[in-house]
């Protein structure tokens, strides 16, 4: 697929090993067995400025990504290329909801808008409690329509200039009622964000400290975690594991690993949150997400360009409906 353009020779790091068993037969996944046989990484854009927030469009069969520092979003596909999607406030986590619209995280707005039918666009929410929020960053749709987000600082001059959230939260919205909820408070720059395909956990990635505006938590390290959803619709705070490494954006594919955006490549964690390996990527990957015709495509963006790399098992199929 997407033969034309650039090919990439990919490297691997291969973190997993053949499990220990008597009779020899169970392995752990590899890397390698996650990509397609003969799968290259592909160059589809490059000359951006900072690319985020990948979706596929099915129905158009194009990709729409975000260009942070140019306020724009960006489309691709096989036919046409990459061209102007439309001019956004600072947009970055992007997503399909249950009918098909697209769902935009907006920096510079601090915002969630939806994209209707028709190309206008509805405001979905943008404060909690009375305050605005700081700069939603990532998004995710769980089956019953509520969309879970993280809300760091990130487009906030200097992480502090008009802050008005007294910390940086993650929130579940009712897009029915419009009613937020802040599910996680004890995070410290909360940012990528899926649901595993039972919908029985979710992940959340906290970039740590290291760009935290409060010097004394600059030693937080950079973590993943995963939370168990209750079957009230509730959060379990207490994490069933965590994953100490650096994460942007992720996403899940069918049988429930988790690709996530590692400083290297893209680093495949097992649902029990053990490291798998890393696929290289030759700058630092922002986000994620899976696309193409039977969904097994990988689009990565990064922040000049945005890849992609044909794998075995396809996405999350829950996700690709959302």
């Amino acid at each position: 697929m997407f033969k034309k353009m650039k090919l990439i020779p990919i490297c691997l790091v291969t973190l997993s090993l053949v499990v220990g068993c008597a009779d020899g037969q169970n392995e752990a996944p590899t890397v390698q067995g996650l990509m397609a046989p003969g799968a290259e990484l592909v160059k589809l854009v490059d000359g951006m400025k900072f690319t985020e927030g990948p979706v596929w469009l099915p129905e158009e069969k194009k990709l729409v990504f975000s260009d942070l520092r140019t306020a724009r979003l960006l489309e691709w596909s096989e036919t046409d290329g990459h061209k102007l999607f439309r001019e956004s406030p600072v947009p970055n986590g992007n997503l399909l909801d249950g009918e098909g619209r697209l769902l935009t995280c907006r920096h510079g707005a601090r915002d969630i808008v939806r994209t209707e039918a028709d190309g206008t666009l509805t405001v979905l929410c943008d404060s909690f409690a009375g305050n605005r929020f700081n700069s939603p960053n990532d998004l995710a749709m769980k089956s019953d329509g509520t969309i879970w987000f993280t809300d760091p600082p990130w487009g906030l001059p200097g992480g502090i200039e008009g802050k008005e959230q007294p910390g940086h939260w993650v929130f579940r919205l009712d897009p029915n009622t419009g009613e937020v909820t802040a599910i996680v408070k004890d995070l410290c720059m909360p940012n990528g964000i899926a649901f595993s395909p039972d919908e029985r956990y979710i992940y959340i990635a906290d970039t740590g400290g290291n760009w935290h505006p409060d010097e004394s938590l600059k030693d937080v390290p950079p973590m993943i975690t995963a939370y168990q959803l209750m079957t009230d619709g509730t959060l379990n705070t207490e994490p069933v594991w965590k994953f100490e490494g650096f994460c942007d954006g992720m996403c899940v594919d069918v049988l429930g690993n988790i690709y996530t955006t590692a400083r290297e490549g893209i680093t495949v964690l097992s649902p029990e949150g053990k490291a798998i390996g890393t696929m290289k990527v030759p700058e630092p990957p922002t986000n994620c997400c899976f696309g193409g015709d039977d969904f097994k495509t990988l689009f990565i963006t990064a922040p000049t360009s945005v890849y992609s790399i044909e794998l075995t098992n396809p996405g999350d199929m829950h996700q690709k409906s959302r």
